[in-house]
């Protein structure tokens, strides 16, 4: 289950006891506090704190006192001008800390982004449960023919069947040995620092995640995309709809130049000039590279 009975106990009082503050609150993200919201087979998102709102980015950009200068319209003007313009300093003034709860490899991913302050829960000083991410049979998938870091078609029938029993035996068999090696009935025991080396990479983590706007919109640009992970990208689509609401006027920003935007290199820009004078064009005389050039072609025809 995502949640632990004693996270749940800790949520229900936390929402049960509501303190009254002088500072900025978006209506929005309120919503979200001490609310779990599950991703995954095991995993959920929560916000346990934040700071800012769309009206602290228009007041750092204006370097004003109070909430913002002018109008929501302008404001939201604002601040899709500094959005369309890549102004990051402004959206580094909000912040959220997120409790996430995510298998080891997802996690592992996840870490590169290193604009954010992480603190993980210990396999050195706990012991880690027993929930490992076992995929839905539908993202059961071969290795992409096109793509070295991608998938291709979903497993069928009895291969996908075989995958899974693997995947469920391994995970099982290994944490069986673990709780065999750091078990004291009769012996020693192994440190726990030692035996969760033996556990398999697709085990439950958890850990709190800081990081400002700028930086959580980076990560959004790249994990939100059809092209990552789908056990990623889950968890960014979760976060998305969470910070939908706690600015929804940087993410619609956000969401038209970044997510539904695109960057052309100088060649395919050049290539776009010449298609709308009504050149054709090949990818022989484009000047980019099969695969920019595949990658451009997708863009456009979509």
């Amino acid at each position: 289950m995502p949640l632990s009975p004693d996270q749940q106990a800790e949520i229900d009082t936390q929402r049960a006891t509501p303190s009254q503050t002088l500072r900025a609150v978006a209506p929005g993200m309120e919503a979200h506090l001490y609310t779990a919201h599950e991703v995954l087979d095991h995993g959920f998102v929560r916000v346990v704190d934040y700071m800012g709102d769309d009206a602290a980015i228009c007041q750092a950009a204006r370097v004003s006192y109070g909430r913002g200068t002018k109008s929501v319209s302008n404001d939201e003007g604002l601040i899709r001008y500094l959005m369309r313009h890549w102004h990051s300093t402004p959206f580094e003034m909000c912040e959220v800390k997120l409790h996430v709860k995510l298998p080891v490899f997802v996690a592992r991913q996840w870490i590169r982004h290193r604009t954010a302050n992480v603190n993980e829960y210990s396999g050195r000083y706990s012991i880690l449960d027993r929930e490992f991410y076992i995929p839905a049979p539908e993202q059961l998938a071969a290795q992409s023919v096109v793509n070295n870091q991608g998938r291709g078609d979903a497993l069928q029938g009895e291969e996908a069947a075989r995958v899974l029993e693997i995947l469920k035996a391994d995970s099982n068999r290994a944490y069986d040995h673990y709780e065999q090696m750091i078990g004291t009935d009769g012996q020693d025991g192994l440190a726990r620092e030692l035996a969760r080396m033996n556990l398999p990479a697709n085990i439950y983590t958890q850990w709190y995640w800081k990081v400002d706007l700028h930086n959580l919109f980076h990560f959004l640009r790249l994990r939100a995309d059809s092209h990552a992970q789908y056990e990623i990208r889950v968890y960014a689509d979760a976060i998305c709809n969470i910070v939908k609401d706690w600015v929804p006027a940087a993410y619609g920003a956000f969401e038209d130049y970044r997510l539904g935007g695109a960057i052309l290199s100088g060649p395919a820009l050049s290539v776009l000039r010449r298609m709308l004078k009504g050149e054709r064009v090949e990818q022989e005389d484009s000047g980019m590279s099969k695969r920019e050039w595949r990658e451009f072609m997708e863009m456009v025809d979509n």
